[in-house]
């Protein structure tokens, strides 16, 4: 059975990421429980700074370089490969203003062609901000939360086993910015991330269950107790991340 989930709030480095380091190395919201609540936290760090750039606009599935699956949810984008980085910006979400309006999308791809600042919208998306005809059009955008309902979960890669298991972080409310196990003294090794949206322990982590501690963009962190390796289907968590100020 899933244990119960321990939230953590990072309160003197609150803005800074867990380093990560490949997991064969070693080393070393305040939501609501069960339910993943909506309400906010004085702890969340600042939100990355805006950016500005040009839309442009594509037949979008869903699916792509976070490795999310094709769903029906089109309100999403392909980040420019500079902020993609090495899939920082997978499944979280912006507020992105054009010269007709606002619209938030989730970034579940990479565009190769775009410039820094830029974003190639699904033809659903740039539609809210901009008439199809125009093609490309100067926008803003900033992180913004995901319209995420229910905890977090966890979807382990086809092939994951004791010997190597790579880990994805989904339905979450802002970026993620680590992942890491957490052993019986608590202390945390964090897991590789690959530009393909998995957490990569290239030597395993044994057979589980997992306890993992997961840490947003805006420094709020989740300890997740009794996650069991299965590649079945995505694993529910038993919290989210808070809305952030």
């Amino acid at each position: 059975m899933r244990g119960w989930l321990v939230l953590i709030a990072v309160l003197a480095a609150c803005g800074t990421p867990m380093d990560i380091i490949d997991s064969d190395g070693g080393g070393s919201d305040l939501g609501s429980g069960s339910g993943g609540g909506s309400g906010s936290s004085a702890a969340c760090g600042a939100a990355p700074a805006g950016e500005s750039g040009q839309a442009t606009y594509y037949d979008a599935d869903g699916t792509g370089a976070c490795s999310f699956d094709a769903g029906s949810d089109f309100l999403i984008a392909a980040m420019n490969a500079t902020d993609y980085g090495d899939a920082v910006w997978c499944g979280g979400c912006v507020d992105v203003a054009g010269p007709n309006g606002h619209v938030t999308v989730r970034i579940v791809d990479k565009c190769p062609g775009c410039s820094q600042g830029s974003l190639d919208l699904s033809e659903t998306a740039f539609a809210k901000i901009a008439p199809l005809s125009a093609g490309r059009v100067d926008i803003t955008w900033q992180e913004t939360a995901c319209p995420v309902t229910g905890p977090i979960s966890y979807d382990f890669q086809d092939g994951s086993s004791q010997f190597y298991t790579a880990i994805q972080i989904r339905n979450h409310r802002y970026p993620i910015a680590a992942v890491a196990t957490v052993d019986a003294t608590g202390s945390a090794t964090p897991i590789a991330r690959v530009d393909y949206n998995y957490f990569v322990a290239t030597k395993g982590l044994g057979t589980g269950p997992y306890k993992l501690r997961v840490t947003d963009d805006r420094g709020e962190t989740l300890d997740d107790t009794g996650v069991a390796l299965d590649t079945s289907s995505p694993q529910p968590g038993a919290a989210q991340f808070p809305i952030c100020p």
